[in-house]
């Protein structure tokens, strides 16, 4: 591939942060893989990704969409409309940049931009995070000329002969170097002879979680573990009021950016089983506790969760056991370091560290 030539890339996607950052990361790939690249976010209007993907050094461009509600809304009326606006937007936006390739990470957002560019006939990928594919994958997956995915087995939602088993990408900051274990500390203003609990309910956050936070506030405010609180933007005002101020040894927060300092202190990780949430698990090696959503299509966060019970890789409690069961095995996970060590060096067996690149590197060969 000649080093002269400047290759553009669109990159088109959102709505949480499990298609945001992996599509950052494969947006890093790309740099450090072609000397010369120019990348193109798009999204949708309103949602998360028009703030975090600026914040990551990218440009992004917003459509007007948005995904159907599942009742009759007015929203759902101007559907249609919205989608027609944004496939128009979206032949305009490739005919102005001219990308070599376009990349879709999932999300409703994702939809308008793939479908004009393969009209082009511009290549064309998607990434796929979750063990159960997401309809707006399903629907472009004939007309793409590739199909990066998590997990094998997905010939049950995409044609075999597009399929390449990547895993997820990960945000390249997620890990700590050795020396910055202090700094992390000093982050948190905790010490390192406590153990630490992180509690984390995806981008957006999550009821069950932070209930489960509030009805043990107390408890843990009189015990001897610290704990990182990630509310989610949602829920942070209300859970701040609920429980008073913040206690000592408790640090609450809408939205953790230093994830990296986060996982580096962590002992015990309370997480939702969403597809970037056990990717980065992986990559870390922390022994956690998973929730799997049951509010998500096919309960695939169940799915997503029991590929790590089966090789003993996670503890999971469901949503409706939450009040009886989390704490416990929570509390029995800080006090049973074997217990801790032996999760840690299953779970990291299943971590896929050059995810981003084996996507980039996919991306690389459409356009050579």
């Amino acid at each position: 591939m000649s080093e002269q030539k400047t290759y553009r890339i669109m990159i088109s996607g959102g709505g949480t942060g499990g298609h945001i950052y992996p599509a950052v990361s494969i947006a890093q790939s790309l740099k450090e893989l072609l000397p010369n690249v120019e990348i193109l976010f798009v999204g949708a209007k309103g949602k998360m990704e028009m703030k975090k993907v600026p914040d990551a050094g990218f440009e992004i461009v917003g459509l007007w969409i948005s995904g159907l509600q599942r009742k009759l809304t007015v929203q759902n009326l101007m559907f249609p409309f919205k989608v027609i606006s944004s496939v128009m937007k979206s032949f305009g936006l490739i005919r102005s940049f001219k990308p070599d390739a376009v990349i879709g990470v999932g999300g409703y957002a994702s939809g308008p931009l793939l479908y004009a560019a393969t009209k082009k006939k511009i290549p064309t990928l998607i990434q796929e995070q979750n063990s159960y594919a997401g309809l707006t994958n399903k629907l472009l997956a004939k007309k793409v000329d590739k199909i990066c995915v998590a997990h094998g087995g997905m010939e049950k939602y995409f044609p075999k002969e597009k399929l390449v088993v990547t895993g997820n990408p990960v945000r390249k900051t997620i890990l700590l170097d050795e020396e910055e274990l202090n700094d992390a500390y000093d982050f948190f203003n905790f010490s390192k002879d406590k153990k630490t609990i992180l509690i984390v309910g995806g981008s957006l956050g999550a009821r069950t979680l932070n209930e489960c936070l509030v009805a043990n506030y107390e408890a843990l405010e009189k015990s001897d573990f610290q704990v990182i609180w990630q509310t989610g933007g949602f829920y942070y005002d209300e859970m701040l009021e609920r429980v008073g101020e913040e206690a000592e040894n408790i640090r609450m927060f809408d939205f953790l950016q230093e994830m990296n300092y986060a996982y580096a202190v962590a002992d015990v990780v309370i997480s939702r089983a969403g597809a970037l949430s056990i990717a980065e698990l992986m990559l870390t090696g922390k022994p956690s506790v998973l929730v799997p959503s049951p509010n998500v299509a096919e309960d695939h966060q169940t799915i997503n969760a029991k590929a790590l019970i089966e090789r003993d890789a996670a503890v999971m409690v469901k949503d409706k056991e939450v009040v009886s069961k989390l704490m416990k095995e929570v509390y029995a996970l800080l006090k049973d370091e074997a217990r801790r060590e032996q999760l840690s060096t299953n779970i990291k067996k299943m971590a896929r560290v050059d995810a981003s690149k084996d996507i980039a590197n996919e991306v690389i060969k459409m356009i050579a």
